[in-house]
């Protein structure tokens, strides 16, 4: 559990203004100047030992991802921050409300990881549906500027530093973070094969470093209290807190700040009010956004709700958007519709994404049906194999593991409902 006082968002529900001198009497750029005073390797070493990991859905140490950048320009090339704001994940929720009511923590984050990696500049890529969030950020950025606090001889430490807002135009496959960077560049949304890795050759072929807005926006409060104190939150390997975004079946949906490793039961009954109908009514989790497999109410109940406790479940944190499904739940129908939306977003230009993910959810449809025979079930299983692993992004991993986990966990109702309809196709047949 989470005491007040260790909160980083302290105004995720905004209960208070987002602007600027709210902000700095919530403890934002409070003597950001002595923070980038430090070496930058220092920094980094800090973050580093901070334990932090992305909060974008990987897990990756943010420190280590940091130290790839080059320490100087052999060639000239500057060097450049990108912030992904693209949050299309479905359940995924959070990077909206920190954009939303706290803005000033993302702006502020950019600046002192800017500076950390040598960066001449931040670009924030944010989601085109997110209108009104786009508007607050547009005018936090201006109030950053306003106050001297980025731009020219930022906060007044001799270092120029820019931030720039990008909104995208609604397309999934551009959270991929090289996609991100091609539509940064004006070109199609499409992933770039690696190597080159971003940080050799990222925006317009510069050094670039992307990371998540929730990895960025707690950099400033990790620098003023102390690695110590981030690393002494959650379990090890796991640690500082973390944005949950809880929806479906329970009585009080919310986003909150929770410490990593919080039991799934505990993070429920203290911030969702439980579980519709009781924890009797449980169906089935999916723990990390609609990417990672679900996990069934037996084994979610008492599991730790961080990377590797969830990860033994066979499923995952991702972004930490838990979405609860209670037994009200057509739960073959949920998952046909999660594979509808990877077909729909598939940028197309890996041949087993393009051609798989439709046949995938085609298949879905039949057995939500129960039109379709039980070897079906195993030849499904297989093609979600032969799509797993073998696309230039995750997002053909994204497409199968969803179904993957509907197999380990739910193949006898899969089973069910084929015997059913063979059954009413049999009485009509006797009529």
């Amino acid at each position: 559990m989470l005491d007040d006082k260790d909160r980083i968002f302290t105004n995720v529900y905004g209960f208070q203004p987002w602007g600027i001198d709210a902000a700095m009497k919530r403890g934002d750029w409070d003597g950001t100047k002595e923070l980038i005073a430090k070496a930058q390797d220092d920094i980094i070493e800090e973050v580093k030992a901070s334990g932090l990991r992305g909060r974008g859905g990987a897990g990756f140490p943010t420190g280590l991802k940091w130290s790839f950048m080059p320490k100087e320009s052999k060639d000239g090339r500057p060097s450049f921050l990108v912030i992904n704001a693209d949050e299309s994940e479905p359940g995924s929720c959070k990077d909206r409300e920190i954009i939303r009511h706290d803005p000033h923590k993302l702006i502020e984050g950019a600046l002192i990881a800017g500076y950390a990696m040598r960066a001449r500049a931040a670009y924030i890529y944010i989601r085109g549906e997110f209108i009104r969030e786009a508007e607050t950020l547009f005018a936090a950025v201006q109030e950053a500027y306003d106050k001297g606090f980025i731009g020219k001889n930022a906060c007044g430490s001799g270092y120029d530093f820019d931030v720039f807002v990008h909104r995208g135009a609604g397309a999934y496959i551009c959270g991929e973070e090289t996609a991100l960077l091609e539509s940064l560049e004006g070109k199609k949304g499409q992933p770039r094969l690696k190597p080159p890795f971003p940080a050799g050759a990222g925006l317009y072929g510069c050094p670039t470093t992307v990371n998540n807005v929730e990895s960025i926006a707690v950099v400033p409060t990790i620098l003023r209290r102390g690695a110590s104190w981030f690393a002494g939150i959650g379990r090890e390997g796991n640690v500082g807190t973390k944005l949950f975004q809880i929806s479906g079946h329970v009585e009080k949906p919310c986003v909150v700040e929770e410490a990593m490793g919080i039991p799934f039961r505990e993070l429920i009954e203290k911030h969702a009010g439980g579980i519709t109908g009781g924890w009797d009514n449980l169906l089935a989790v999916i723990p990390g956004g609609s990417s990672v497999p679900l996990v069934p109410a037996a084994e979610i109940i008492d599991a730790p709700m961080d990377f590797d406790g969830l990860k033994e479940l066979g499923s995952g944190l991702g972004t930490a958007a838990v979405i609860v499904m209670d037994k009200s739940t057509d739960i073959v129908r949920a998952i046909s519709r999660i594979s509808y939306f990877y077909k729909h977003e598939s940028c197309g230009q890996c041949t087993p994404c393009r051609e798989g993910t439709g046949w995938m959810w085609r298949m879905m449809e039949r057995l939500r049906e129960g039109e379709a025979e039980v070897g079906d079930i195993d030849m499904l299983q297989e093609v979600t194999k032969q799509v797993e692993g073998h696309t230039i992004c995750a997002l053909g991993d994204a497409a199968a593991w969803p179904i993957q986990g509907l197999i380990r966990h739910f193949r006898p109702e899969l089973e069910r409902r084929i015997a059913a309809h063979k059954g009413e196709e049999t009485l009509e047949a006797a009529e």
